[in-house]
């Protein structure tokens, strides 16, 4: 397995923290924050595999638990654990996954937004209901060929309408960086199978019982956990970080104003500091 990272170096000898992006992602997701957390530790972004610029290995198993084994290979093989976790979205609940069961190699855990559970059957909260569609066999199809069509300008401005709480506030770097990605990704042919295998993992996981549970995983986190929800979240609901921060066992949770499903690129600077004030209380005992 071959992965593409992206590093932002801290102070030698520094800990180091690993950045696991959302569904649909990369490892760009993490740049903002990243360079705000880079005098404390050095920064590890790596795109899954199918994802940015990761390509999948032949019979890639795209869900939850095996990415969560590739983000423990990628600690375990760079020798950097124990680490602080950092998760969005679909990483999120990758990165409870992992903590859960290799508490030996992280050190502390911040979620935002984490993929927890929520099967609204209202696709308005999609920025166009055809994502979900394409998904569908055989009906699908149609609709994953229109998708197809759409030029890298419109899946940007997508993206953006349904991650971004303020998406006329997103800078003009992140919109064109955005576009530059679709474009490279169109001329990926795994691409567009990585995204639907990923996102039938991320649902499979979603009706999970038991044990399998995403709240069942929740419980079995030890490690200090920090939760981080924008209250204008459009794929996963404000409504489920209460309930996901009290069942982490030493969890606490930040709900920021007019943010939605990507705090980190949003709210770089604030996440930065919740982040920092984490760490400073683990290290004083008062975690």
């Amino acid at each position: 397995m071959r992965l593409h990272v992206r590093e932002t170096p801290g102070p030698a000898g520094a800990p180091t923290a690993v950045y696991v992006h959302g569904l649909g992602g990369s490892a760009t997701n993490w740049t903002e924050l990243a360079g705000q957390l880079a005098g404390q530790v050095n920064g590890i972004a790596l795109d899954l595999p199918g994802f940015g610029r990761s390509r999948p290995a032949a019979g890639t198993d795209f869900t939850l638990p095996a990415q969560a084994e590739v983000v423990r290979k990628l600690i375990e093989q760079l020798e950097c654990g124990p680490v602080h976790l950092f998760g969005n979205s679909m990483g999120g609940a990758i990165s409870m996954i992992l903590a859960a069961a290799h508490p030996e190699l992280v050190t502390t855990l911040t979620l935002v937004s984490p993929a927890m559970p929520d099967l609204r059957p209202d696709l308005r909260r999609l920025a166009d209901p055809r994502f979900a569609l394409a998904l569908i066999p055989v009906v699908g199809r149609p609709m994953r060929e229109a998708l197809a069509k759409m030029t890298p300008y419109e899946r940007a401005q997508q993206l953006l309408g349904l991650c971004f709480a303020e998406p006329a506030k997103v800078s003009q770097a992140r919109v064109e960086l955005a576009i530059a990605e679709y474009a490279e990704r169109a001329q990926m042919p795994w691409a567009g199978t990585a995204l639907s295998s990923a996102t039938l993992g991320l649902l499979r996981a979603w009706l999970g019982a038991g044990a399998r549970s995403m709240w069942s995983v929740a419980r079995r986190v030890r490690v200090p956990s920090l939760v981080v929800w924008g209250d204008h979240d459009r794929l996963v609901s404000v409504r489920k970080a209460p309930r996901t921060a009290e069942l982490l066992a030493r969890g606490r949770l930040l709900v920021l104003p007019r943010t939605g499903h990507v705090a980190q690129m949003e709210r770089p600077a604030t996440v930065a500091r919740a982040a920092l004030g984490m760490w400073d209380a683990v290290a004083q005992g008062a975690w």
